[in-house]
Order: C-alpha cells, then structure tokens, then sequence
C-alpha cells in the first residue's frame, strides 16, 4: 500500500477525493490537512465517511507530508506551488487538482491567475494529467497537473477528430453547462439556492481560465494553432458538465458513420469513455457520481458542422476520479481501482 497525504481536505473536490481514496484498496490515508479545521474530525466535517475514516484535520507540515509517496493538493490555486519544491526534491509525488501546474508558458499562467507563480522550474517537469493522450508518461512523472473538468469534458470530445485533422481549428466552439458544485464549497452569494435555483446564465464569457488551458491542449494534439470561442454557463444543479462543442469539418462530405466509428475507435480501449450510439443524447445524470466520460456525436442536416455532446460528473472525471486514475497509472494499480462504481440513479 502506499502512503497518501491531501493537502486542502475541506471542499467538494476534497471529500470526492476521500470518498474514493477510502474505499481504494492499495492507500493508506496518512494525513489530511485543513488550517481552518485542525484537529476536527473529518468525519465530524463530512458525516458521510462517518465509519470509514478515523482521522482528525491537521495543518499542513511539510516534514509529515515528505513522510507519503503521494500528496494530492484539493487547494485553491497558487496553493501546490508553495509547497511543491519541497516535496518534489524529497521524491515524494504530487498531483495537484488546482491549476498551478497546467500552463506551461509561466506569464500566461500569471496573466489569467493574476499572481506570480512560485515554482516555475517546475512548470516543465509537470505532466498533464489526461490518461486518454499522456498515459504512458503518467506512469513514469513525478508532477501531475490534473486537468480542469471543461477541459476535460471538452478535449475528450475534439479529441478524435482533431487527431484525424478532420477539423478547421480556427472556429472551435465550446458551449459548456455546469453544475453549481463547480464553484467550490466557500459562502458566495452567487451559489446561494435562492440564486441558483429556477435560474441559468453564462459567465466569463470575455475569457475563462480554463480557456488557454483547453486551446493549450488542443494545440499540442493538432500542431496547429486554435482558434476557440468558449462560453461556460451556470445550470440550477449540483453535478454534471455538458460540452456541446461545434466545429466545421474540412471534407463536408464526411458521414456521420465514419466519423461515429473514428471515436469508437479512439476509445476502445479507454475505461472511462463511452461512446453512445448514432442518435442518442447523453445526459449528465447518466454519469453522475462515476468517472466515466459518455460522448454522442451528430452532424445536423448532414452539413459541414459536426457537434459533440461529451458529458462528465465535474467532480469525479473533472477533477477526484481523475486525480485518482493518474494515482493508480503512477503507481502500477489497476487504472480503474477504486474506480469501478456505477454512476447514482436518480
């Protein structure tokens, strides 16, 4: 078993990672850390692990942490940066779930997070942390940047079609929903349920964070430069991201079946993603509470616009599930250990 420490165990990504980490039959949770909850019971903070973890929350120390193989970091941005030297120069390992380490360019990172960033040398040396493109030098890193649950949602869904080169990249549209636990566990009016509730708008619709983050991605499948309009939007629920995502197609003359077949083919061997068939609309209940990833694809009128429908559970693939998939590439597991569960109904 390896030993885990998480650094940030209060929030909604938090208690995901805990719920699945729990139940994981290769960890042991060594130490969770919270600086507003030291030496509070996690259980007492989250009673649905009431009988399942016996740890109390603790302030984050270094030389405890250096102690682990892995530390996850469920920590605001511009947290994991502070600390990640440390920890990398002991050998420890670290998946980060915030977003300190996924821009490779450091002034864009300070421009879009607005704070200098502390760790830039480690800006090279950090793995983008999607199983389905950097499997294979997952296994071997030392710094996982767990993606970001748009980018996720949506870079699955470009994903085949780009790989082919089917797409014109420079009129990319991501048109994404979310849920409201995507705005974090913090007191905000905004996420009020008197807010929230029988309401929908878009936000961020000038720039999103998670912007150069997707565009950064795609650019590195295509080798091309991307052109990308993406426009995220708050639903009236507590989980799910639906991507609706448009792009023009090169050769109009593309039918849906071979398109429909190049994504069966670049997933099959993938756990987490499910292609659905030709005809049918995902929907986010269908996966909430798993890691999967279930994707339709349609092209209307038999035009030269092809629209995706990738649909995740913004805190499990979009962020916990994910972080611990990479854990299990990392460390030899079972890619789907802890992993396997049903997604909840209704």
């Amino acid at each position: 078993m390896i030993k885990v420490g998480i650094v940030g165990g209060t929030g909604y990504t938090g208690v995901e990672l805990l719920r699945l980490l729990v139940m994981h039959p290769e960890v042991s949770l060594n130490v969770i850390t919270s600086r507003s909850e030291v030496k509070r019971p996690v259980s007492e903070l989250f009673p649905s692990l009431r009988g399942l973890l016996d740890l109390e929350f603790s302030e984050p120390d270094l030389s405890v942490l250096t102690l682990c193989d892995l530390v996850f970091f469920a920590t605001p941005n511009g947290t994991a940066m502070k600390m990640a030297s440390e920890l990398h120069n002991t050998g420890v390992r670290i998946i980060d779930l915030a977003a300190d380490f996924r821009l490779k360019d450091v002034h864009e990172w300070e421009q879009w997070y607005g704070q200098k960033h502390e760790a830039p040398e480690l800006l090279m040396d950090a793995v983008y942390g999607l199983p389905e493109i950097n499997r294979e030098i997952i296994r071997n890193s030392q710094i996982i940047a767990n993606p970001g649950c748009y980018p996720t949602a949506t870079t699955l869904g470009f994903l085949p079609l780009i790989e082919k080169g089917w797409l014109d990249c420079q009129r990319l549209i991501v048109d994404a929903k979310s849920g409201v636990s995507g705005a974090g566990r913090g007191a905000a009016v905004s996420s009020l349920m008197s807010e929230v509730s029988e309401n929908f708008h878009a936000y961020a619709v000038s720039g999103h964070r998670h912007l150069p983050e997707i565009r950064q991605t795609l650019e590195t499948v295509s080798g091309l430069p991307v052109g990308l309009t993406f426009v995220p939007h708050l639903v009236p629920m507590v989980r799910g991201i639906q991507a609706t995502l448009y792009a023009e197609l090169k050769n109009k003359d593309l039918d849906l079946k071979s398109i429909h077949q190049a994504f069966k083919d670049r997933y099959v061997d993938e756990p987490f993603v499910d292609i659905l068939d030709l005809g049918d609309h995902p929907q986010t209940k269908s996966v909430k509470g798993s890691n999967i990833c279930r994707i339709a694809i349609h092209k209307p009128q038999n035009r030269d616009t092809v629209v995706v429908l990738s649909v995740i559970d913004n805190l499990v693939k979009g962020a916990a599930g994910q972080a611990v998939q990479n854990m299990n590439l990392m460390f030899g597991f079972d890619e789907s250990a802890g992993l396997d569960i049903a997604p909840l109904s209704p």
